[in-house]
């Protein structure tokens, strides 16, 4: 028996406020019912000035976007809007996959648990092993996250310590993109994603593709003990290197002893035809990541995947393990589960396999529209559902009189044509695309991998009709936009 009263305790409602009283605070009803000019003052405000000035540039800033369901995005006014951005790669469903959704659905209805620190996680338990299972060669140790940055910062963290060198240096390539979490900023090529952050100066930096420069660099340096290597650069402008560059990396970190980490974070997960791009080149690196697409549209989740010797080298001892465990939410249920089913249905729907065939008829058709346009397309290039088209500068674009006077300002127009591109490809063609950080001449395509040769000919036959006005016609009716 218990020696006190039992009491009733009183509802929230009738407890006296003892706390802070309440702010201002919008609902979730008021989110959704927003309308266009508040949300752009409460981002000017709120969120990022500067990131707003390039959104209204593009007309970005004009969308709001009430829904969205497999390859579009439908906004206030009930248009749709074709994905060809695919959020940088997250997308490979498409938007509210029913699959995915329904799984989501049943883990909220059954009240499954989230946070699993203190207990082990059956759903974490089963996503690793199921990734393991996607992993070619001996990859079958699995980090999870929830960024991309966050699963490459563990992975060059584990590579480092697996390496065996006390002063270890890391070897990255030019244009890389591996984040932008002081860590991997480190051995990002940008000098605006660095500003003047106080960054870790053990890296080198090469040419990528460039086999004789990494050789010359790990010979040179027996403290050398990481390759960091995007295995298709996106950031960079969606560029690849050949078969005979990855088998070399691969033999020259054999016979150096040095890690090398393949940044999967989004040429991964089935983009290019394939689970992993490098699997297109018949080898295996030690330690590589996953994020983007590996939530399923719907979940922030990553993974960092190791081989078991190297992840052992690292944290093979309990007075080691705890290193780098998981982080708080890496492994929540919820996400993890979402990642279980996108997985199950990425191989279900043949998905990887669409993304090489409907891949190559996307590039089959640009290709078509650069011979078509040359003064305009200089290179389509990619492979799979990742591709990226490039423009000519914007001076031999423009008649041969113009092109001498406008090419002083080449560097300072670099861009330009892309964003007028994508600016009117949205206004006029209800079809959204990406730009790339380093060269801006690139605009990027990685659509949904649910992508059909039919969303494809409506992209294609909208970029066609948009280059048939010529550039002068482009230059004034995006110049248009802006007036109005």
């Amino acid at each position: 028996m218990l020696d006190r009263p039992i009491t009733a305790s009183p509802s929230l409602d009738a407890a006296p406020r003892v706390g802070p009283p309440k702010p201002d605070l919008l609902t979730v009803e008021d989110a959704k019912a927003m309308d266009v000019g508040t949300m752009a003052d409460l981002f000017k405000h709120h969120v990022n000035p500067g990131q707003f000035h390039f959104m209204k540039l593009l007309g970005f800033h004009k969308v709001k976007v009430e829904r969205a369901e497999g390859m579009f995005y439908i906004d206030q006014n009930g248009r749709r809007i074709l994905d060809f951005f695919g959020g940088f790669g997250s997308l490979a469903f498409g938007h509210n996959h029913p699959r995915i959704v329904e799984a989501r659905k049943r883990f909220q209805d059954e009240k499954r648990h989230e946070i699993a620190i203190a207990f082990l996680s059956q759903y974490a338990s089963a996503l690793a092993k199921n990734v393991a299972a996607c992993s070619p060669g001996e990859l079958d140790m699995v980090f999870l996250g929830s960024s991309g940055s966050e699963a490459m910062e563990a992975a060059i963290k584990v590579a480092e310590r697996a390496s065996g060198r006390k002063n270890c240096k890391i070897v990255h390539a030019e244009n890389s993109f591996h984040g932008k979490t002081k860590g991997v900023l480190s051995i990002t090529d940008s000098p605006l994603y660095k500003g003047e952050f106080k960054l870790v100066d053990n890296t080198y930096r090469v040419p990528f593709g460039d086999l004789a420069a990494l050789t010359s660099v790990v010979r040179s340096d027996p403290d050398v003990g990481v390759v960091v290597l995007e295995t298709i650069q996106g950031g960079g402008g969606i560029i690849e290197a050949p078969t005979e560059y990855w088998q070399g990396v691969r033999a020259l970190c054999d016979q150096h002893k040095v890690i090398w980490v393949a940044d999967e974070v989004q040429c991964g997960y089935g983009r290019s035809g394939r689970f992993y791009a490098f699997e297109h080149h018949g080898v295996v690196p030690d330690v590589t990541a996953l994020a983007k697409s590996f939530g399923g549209g719907k979940a922030a989740m990553a993974a960092m995947i190791a081989k078991r010797d190297v992840y052992m080298r690292a944290y093979g001892t309990p007075k080691t393990a705890m290193i780098h465990a998981h982080a708080t939410f890496g492994g929540i249920g919820e996400g993890c589960i979402t990642s279980i089913e996108a997985l199950n249905t990425l191989y279900d729907e043949d998905l990887i396999g669409n993304a090489e065939v409907v891949g190559a008829y996307l590039k089959e058709r640009l290709q078509a529209i650069a011979e078509k346009y040359p003064s305009i397309i200089k290179e389509v290039r990619g492979r799979g559902l990742m591709v990226g088209l490039e423009f000519h500068d914007f001076s031999k674009t423009l008649p041969f009189a113009l092109r001498p006077v406008v090419a002083l300002l080449d560097d300072k127009l670099k861009g330009s044509l892309s964003g007028f591109i994508g600016a009117l490809l949205l206004k006029d063609y209800d079809c959204l695309v990406a730009f790339t950080e380093y060269n801006r001449n690139v605009i990027r395509l990685e659509p949904p991998l649910i992508c059909s040769h039919d969303n494809v000919d409506q992209f294609c036959d909208a970029l066609d009709d948009l280059l048939g006005r010529g550039i002068v016609s482009i230059v004034k009716d995006f110049v248009k936009t802006q007036m109005g």
